[in-house]
């Protein structure tokens, strides 16, 4: 390299054996770089195997004492594990999530809620729970923790898409993050092979659509 090469630049060093090269480069800045802003949103996070059994403390953070667990026709089982967990003491179980997150099912929630007296929701399941406790949450100001089963991945996300009238419309805001996730490794053991592998590349495709997602 050329020793006009100010002091004051960045320097490589290169180790080979016992002898060492020292270069001396210039630092090119890409004009043509994407400009952008990134809010990052706070989220607690669980992981690990067994990690359901935390739920009641979870909820006791947020000094709630009634839950209502959400989830699908298909995946009331596992809401009723979760029932078991709180020994019975939760608000009620709303089963009727459904994919897209259509306004009707999330109205007639929502009515759920107010009769239940819920003071928090947990959803259990996949994207099609987990959307409709975005959209309760949003709408009640009442604290969400996610209970994923799949890849989905949105329950990391505060995106929320509602379907009305068979319209879809996307929406964010930082309020609709749950504000817990638990990650429990025996949940998806138990995937079916098909919706692992299904789920697996929706979560690959969420993934590559993020650099060009400035929403």
């Amino acid at each position: 390299m050329s020793s006009s090469v100010p002091d004051s630049f960045p320097t490589l060093i290169i180790a080979s054996g016992s002898n060492f090269t020292l270069y001396k480069f210039r630092l090119s800045i890409q004009t043509n770089m994407y400009s952008f802003i990134y809010n990052a949103a706070p989220s607690r996070v669980i992981f690990g195997k067994g990690t359901i059994s935390q739920l009641p403390a979870e909820v006791a953070r947020y000094e709630s004492s009634r839950p209502l667990l959400l989830s699908t026709p298909q995946q009331v089982q596992e809401a009723e594990l979760l029932k078991e967990i709180f020994n019975g003491e939760i608000a009620g179980i709303f089963a009727e999530a459904t994919m897209h997150t259509p306004t009707h099912i999330t109205e007639k929630c929502l009515e759920y809620v107010k009769a239940s007296q819920a003071d928090s929701i947990i959803s259990i399941g996949g994207g099609s729970t987990i959307g409709l406790g975005k959209a309760i949450s949003i709408r009640t100001g009442l604290p969400h923790i996610c209970v994923p089963t799949t890849y989905a991945g949105s329950e990391m996300t505060p995106i929320l898409g509602e379907t009305t009238d068979g319209e879809k419309k996307t929406r964010s805001d930082p309020k609709i993050l749950p504000g817990t996730v638990i990650y429990d490794l025996d949940l998806t053991m138990t995937l079916p092979t098909s919706m692992s592998a299904t789920s697996g590349i929706n979560a690959i495709a969420h993934a590559s659509e993020f650099p060009n997602d400035y929403t």
